[in-house]
Formats: structure tokens, sequence, C-alpha cells
């Protein structure tokens, strides 16, 4: 019997990812607010806020599997979120431009029912080659910076700044598929008895 799994996220990139495996799921958004001021290390702070957005969901649905996510960049010490205006925008993809940053997600499981609980995380870096300021302000008067952690997604036009990546290509996106799989078979989670990928090859 397939488990009712809830991803906390209104991110359209976290469900589109989720949708691309197959996976049969319902969107119910986290009103956990994250708090990035927080002063721990980016592999457990990606964590916490995960694991708030996830118990937050988890208290008010009585059944299933509700997955929390948490991403954000690092560029040396500083912790990168999403851009509060343009020009918060632009004075990321500044600091980003010919540096190797790295990309924090943090992956919180709970089941609903039982308590039981997974937390993780996943490290990606991330290469950016030289950007003029030419290239930033015609990136930004797209609009896709808006609501993007580090200002720029790898999935649309911001894929032209970065010459290299080591690790999980989707954590960039704000989704480790492949950690997040692993974690789901822990709780019983084969993601091919779900079969709905077949609708995608026909």
């Amino acid at each position: 019997m397939k488990k009712r799994i809830i991803l906390a996220s209104s991110s359209p990139r976290r469900k589109g990812l989720l949708q691309q495996i197959g996976m049969q799921f319902e969107v119910k958004p986290s009103n956990y607010e994250e708090d990035m001021t927080i002063k721990l290390p980016p592999h457990k702070l990606c964590k916490l806020l995960a694991y708030g957005k996830a118990l937050d969901v988890a208290h008010r649905v009585k059944k299933g599997l509700v997955i929390g996510v948490d991403t954000f960049v690092t560029l040396g010490n500083k912790k990168l979120g999403k851009p509060k205006n343009m020009n918060d925008a632009r004075k990321m993809l500044k600091m980003l431009s010919g540096k190797v940053q790295k990309i924090y997600s943090g992956i919180a499981i709970i089941d609903a029912e039982t308590g039981k609980e997974l937390v993780d995380y996943e490290v990606t870096k991330v290469y950016f080659r030289k950007i003029s300021d030419k290239e930033i302000d015609a990136y930004i008067k797209t609009g896709e910076s808006e609501g993007k952690a580090g200002s720029y997604a790898i999935q649309g036009l911001g894929v032209v700044f970065i010459s290299k990546i080591e690790g999980c290509y989707t954590n960039v996106i704000g989704l480790p598929l492949y950690k997040l799989t692993q974690m789901l078979k822990k709780f019983g989670i084969d993601i091919f008895k779900y079969e709905k990928w077949k609708d995608y090859l026909e």
C-alpha cells in the first residue's frame, strides 16, 4: 500500500523535481519561519530549518510522511538566502562572481502517525565564472533571481554563469533527490512502486 507523502514546501522547483521521479504527493506549505541568523555551522542550520518546516506540517496532519527541505548558499562564512530586492540580488551575484560557493540543503522526514524522524543534509560545490555588471543587470531584469537562494537558478538562464559543479545537481535546484530517495527507503518507500513516472514516457 502506498504511503501518503506530503511536501512541506510551496516551491515549484521542489514540486517539479518530485514529479520528475514520479512521486504522488500533496503540497502543504509550512508556516515555520526560518531564521538564517541562528549561530550554527551551515550543515547543522540547514537541518534545523528543514526539521522546523517538517514538524510544523506534521503537527497539522494525522497521517503521512512529511518532507521538509531548506536550501541556502554559503560563500566563505557568509550564508546567502533569497534576495530581498533587486539591489540585494545584484550584491549577491557580484559576490559570487569568479568564486566557489557551497549549496547546503537540509532534509527532514517525519512520519506524522508514528513520530519516526530522519534528518540529513547534502552539500554541493558550484564554481561561478567571472560575470560582468552588464550581465548581472541583464539577468536581474529577467526576474529569474527572485525567490532563489543565491539569486540565480541553475535550471534556468543562471546556468550560463556556472563553469562546474561538484556533487548533487538537483541539490542546487533545491531538493537533493539522491539523498531524499535514500532516506525514503528507510521509511519503506520504493519510488519505483509509484509507477506514475511511466506517464512521462508516453
